[in-house]
C-alpha cells in the first residue's frame, strides 16, 4: 500500500477512537501506549479467530487448517523427520516453515506471524513462553589435523584470534553469545569470515578453518572423524540452550497444540530435557 493511505486509515481509526495512535520522529513512527493497546487487541482478537475456526472444524471432525513454524537453520535436520511424521498423520495440515535467525524467530512469534519457535540462545523476552530447552554448549569446530585439535585443554577465546576464524552474523544466537563473552573478557574478535549459513561454516572448519557450532550440529561429524568439536574455557559458553517457545498467552488450535506436543516429546529424544 502506498504510505499515504496507510496514514489515512490510521487518521481515520484515531478519530474513530479518539486517541493518538502514533508517534512520529524524525527516524519514522512508533506506537503510542494507545496504539500498543490497539496492537494487543488485534493480535488477540486474529487469535480467536482462529481458534474459532479450529473448533468449527473439529466440530465437522476435520483435521485441516495451517501453521507455522520458525526455526534456526542448525534444527533443520532435526525436526524434518518430526514434520514428516506430523504430515503423514495430519495431511490436511499445511505446515509452514520459516528458517531465520535468532532476532527474526522472536519478531515472527511475538508479533503472532508464527505459532512456535526453535532457536539457540534467545535474548530474554517477557513475550515468550519456553516450554522445553536443552542445554547446548557452544564448541570450537575443525578439522583434525589443525593445531588446535591437538591440545588437550578447552581454548580460551582470546587464542581464537590467531586463527582463520568464521562466525555467524549478529542476528545469530551464535553470534550474541560471543559478543557477551567479548564484554565480559574485553576481548574483540576479528572473524576473516562472516555468513549466515551454518553448512558454510561446517565445511569451512571442515577445509582447515576455524568456527564456533553449538555441539549438538557436529555430532555426526565428529562420529565420522571429519570435524572435532572443543570446549571452549568460558562459562557463558558452557550453559547455551535450545529453546521451543511460544508467545506468552497465545492460545493455540488443536493442530499446533499436537505438533508443539510432538516438538517437545521428539526432539533431541536421546537428549534430557532442562
Amino acid at each position: 500500500m502506498a504510505p499515504s493511505a496507510v496514514s489515512r486509515q490510521i487518521s481515520q481509526l484515531e478519530l474513530e477512537l479518539n486517541s493518538q495512535l502514533i508517534e512520529r520522529h524524525r527516524r519514522g513512527v512508533r506506537p503510542t501506549e494507545a496504539g500498543d493497546r490497539v496492537l494487543a487487541f488485534y493480535q488477540h482478537h486474529l487469535g480467536e479467530q482462529e481458534l474459532l475456526i479450529d473448533s468449527l472444524q473439529a466440530l465437522r471432525g476435520l483435521q485441516s487448517g495451517s501453521l507455522t513454524l520458525a526455526i534456526g537453520e542448525g534444527y533443520i535436520e532435526s525436526i524434518s523427520g518430526i514434520l514428516s511424521d506430523f504430515s503423514a498423520h495430519y495431511p490436511a495440515i499445511r505446515i509452514n516453515i520459516e528458517i531465520c535467525g535468532s532476532n527474526d524467530v522472536i519478531r515472527l512469534i511475538v508479533e503472532d506471524e508464527a505459532h512456535i519457535g526453535i532457536l539457540y540462545n534467545p535474548s530474554r523476552d517477557t513475550k515468550l513462553r519456553t516450554h522445553q530447552s536443552y542445554t547446548h554448549p557452544l564448541c570450537v569446530i575443525t578439522n583434525p589435523e589443525h593445531p588446535l585439535a591437538l591440545q588437550a585443554k578447552a581454548v580460551e577465546i582470546q587464542s581464537l584470534g590467531e586463527h582463520r576464524l568464521a562466525l555467524t552474523r549478529v542476528s545469530h544466537g551464535i553470534r550474541q553469545i560471543v559478543s557477551r563473552v567479548e564484554e565480559d573478557t574485553g576481548i574483540t574478535l576479528e572473524p576473516a569470515v562472516v555468513c549466515n549459513n551454518l553448512l558454510l561454516l561446517k565445511n569451512y572448519a571442515k577445509e582447515g578453518g576455524v568456527s564456533l557450532l553449538p555441539d549438538f550440529m557436529v555430532r555426526d561429524e565428529v562420529r565420522a572423524g571429519s570435524l572435532v568439536a572443543i570446549p571452549l574455557h568460558h562459562r557463558l559458553f558452557a550453559f547455551t540452550e535450545t529453546q521451543i517457545v511460544t508467545r506468552l498467552g497465545r492460545q493455540h488450535g488443536s493442530g499446533v497444540n499436537k505438533l508443539l506436543q510432538k516438538i517437545t516429546g521428539n526432539l533431541f529424544k536421546e537428549q534430557k530435557a532442562s
